[in-house]
């Protein structure tokens, strides 16, 4: 845990000292872009962590590799939010999670403009700046504000907004934010109560749903059942509304026939 929270502070240093400014932009699909400041907090976070656990297997969202022997696991998102990075927008972060077996074992989101730091480790809790932090109370969907995203893929983006708009008559507000990590950690804070996306990758969400698992909420598949970060699909929660929403995206959320693109910010 000490060696992640370094290693995202410092990639998200590297982040802030470049928000604001000119950047290169290429693109992976149509609206899936991607900066230079994603490409260098990735190399910063993979020779730490290749250099602290050289056995460990790791996966990052721009392509960095390690060893695939391992039962544990790195997920690394140097930058999600990379739309609204690359839009001087002030909402992204970086996401690194770790696995034991394909079990999540430990998660840091840092949000490097706001120095907020959210943490978890497997039955330890889940802390803000060092802090325990708990979802909310909320017990129904009408008091609620939910969040999701849409997909880098354009096609699925109808069949999405079909749920958010069955959502938007049923709660009190909901919000696209452009990442997902901070969505879980929000879930996790208390600040939102529930968060759902499909189209998702593990780099987005493998460190935020441990962290809003640890502080009391429920995080599952489509259909209620287990998660696993390379499912592609999200449900988050309070607990408390979790039935509710799943009830809403089992009417208005049939599963693509193919799954493509990771969510768009």
């Amino acid at each position: 845990m000490a060696t992640a929270i370094a290693v995202a502070r410092d990639a998200g240093a590297i982040l802030r000292d470049r928000y604001g400014k000119d950047h290169e932009v290429r693109f992976k699909g149509p609206v899936d872009l991607v900066t230079e400041a994603d490409a260098a907090a990735e190399a910063l976070i993979a020779e730490r962590l290749r250099a602290a656990f050289p056995s460990h297997e790791l996966l990052g969202e721009e392509g960095a590799r390690g060893t695939s022997d391992s039962p544990y696991r790195w997920i690394v998102d140097p930058l999600d939010g990379t739309t609204n990075f690359a839009h001087s927008m002030p909402h992204f972060a970086v996401s690194i999670g770790l696995e034991h077996e394909g079990k999540p074992l430990a998660g840091v989101v840092y949000d490097p403009l706001r120095d907020e730091l959210f943490s978890a480790e497997r039955g330890k809790g889940a802390h803000l700046n060092g802090e325990p932090i708990r979802v909310s109370s909320t017990e129904t969907l009408l008091q609620s504000m939910l969040a999701t995203g849409f997909s880098y893929d354009l096609s699925h983006r109808p069949g999405q907004a079909a749920a958010w708009l069955a959502f938007l008559t049923q709660v009190r507000s909901t919000r696209q934010t452009g990442s997902a990590a901070l969505n879980l950690c929000y879930v996790a804070t208390g600040r939102l109560d529930g968060y759902w996306e499909r189209g998702i990758a593990p780099w987005d969400v493998a460190a935020g749903a441990l962290i809003a698992t640890e502080a009391g909420g429920t995080v599952t598949d489509f259909e209620g059942g287990a998660f696993h970060a390379d499912d592609r699909e999200i449900v988050a929660s309070n607990g408390k509304i979790h039935t509710a929403m799943l009830e809403v995206l089992s009417e208005n959320a049939p599963r693509p026939q193919v799954e493509a693109g990771d969510a768009a910010g």
